[in-house]
């Protein structure tokens, strides 16, 4: 194979001959530098601004010529990975890393001895690689990538990267629903409002002036609905909600602990927590002047 120069000079780096290696064995790889940590976005694609992948939400590869995209920059292309924009970037790597997701593969990355320990007795067997800290167990078949799934377990797949160490050990085997399992999170329990937080009435008003009291539970129903039908921006779509209802009724005392605790297990239905909700309404009197 011939070796690849830059400036006239023989590059010999270990990295990138093995990169050739698993690129030509279909493997998309890229070169991380010290730290583990892949080449940060180029000067001339500072924040993603060529459009190869904004907000790093797409799976293709990356389109800019230099390796700066993270794990979309993993290629195969012999062509690409000895280029010179990324012989620049060879030069200066400490290792190689693959993107598991692009090869059809699902790293579970086990970083200490308890986290081995859990998957030797939880988890089929299969495919193994020693790290420093634990193992990495390398199932056949790809899934989203999720951090933390339990202590010292991180799922490393589609849109993510892995350090290659090596082969490893053992049969290569089909990702297990046990493994997908552990990326299903579990929905909050629904916490009841704190007390305290509903408005005191002004002084010669105990009820709500507005209407009737079906103009408040219309109100409530209202907010309710669209804090549950809320596809994006939960966060704000909750303090903008709760920030309604209060500059609607939050001056006259009509609202009870009921009415709160049924905004907030609207908010908690979409995956807020208490202390969430408690600060978005807190601001909400705040901003008010409550």
């Amino acid at each position: 194979m011939t070796q690849p120069t830059v400036s006239g000079q023989t590059v010999m780096r270990h990295p990138l001959r093995r990169a050739l290696h698993l690129a030509a064995a279909g493997m998309p790889v890229l070169p991380l530098r010290r730290g583990k940590a892949p080449f940060g976005n180029c000067h001339n694609c500072a924040g993603n601004t060529c459009g190869g992948r904004p907000n790093m939400k797409s799976a293709g590869p990356c389109r800019c010529p230099g390796v700066c995209h993270a794990w979309a920059a993993a290629t195969t292309d012999a062509c690409v990975l000895t280029s010179p924009a990324w012989m620049a970037a060879w030069l200066r790597a400490a290792c190689v890393a693959y993107h598991p997701g692009a090869a059809g593969l699902t790293v579970l990355d086990l970083d200490d001895a308890e986290a081995v320990a859990w998957a030797r007795t939880a988890l089929p067997p299969t495919r193994t690689v020693e790290t420093t800290r634990g193992e990495h167990w390398i199932y056949r078949g790809a899934m989203p990538s999720h951090n933390a799934v339990r202590p010292g377990v991180d799922i490393k797949s589609t849109m993510s990267y892995a350090r290659y160490l090596g082969p490893g050990t053992g049969t290569l085997t089909s990702l297990p629903d046990a493994v997908r399992a552990l990326a299903v999170k579990e929905p909050s329990p629904i916490r009841p409002a704190p007390h305290g937080l509903t408005v005191p009435a002004a002084a010669g008003q105990a009820q709500c002036p507005h209407r009737t009291p079906a103009f408040l539970e219309r109100g409530i129903a209202m907010a309710e609905q669209r804090i549950t039908e809320a596809r994006s921006a939960v966060h704000a779509t909750v303090y903008r909600t709760f920030l309604a209802v209060l500059s609607t009724h939050g001056r006259c005392g009509c609202l009870t602990d009921t009415h709160v605790a049924r905004l907030f297990a609207a908010a908690q239905g979409k995956g807020e927590t208490l202390r969430h909700c408690t600060d978005a309404w807190t601001n909400a009197l705040t901003r008010l002047g409550l």
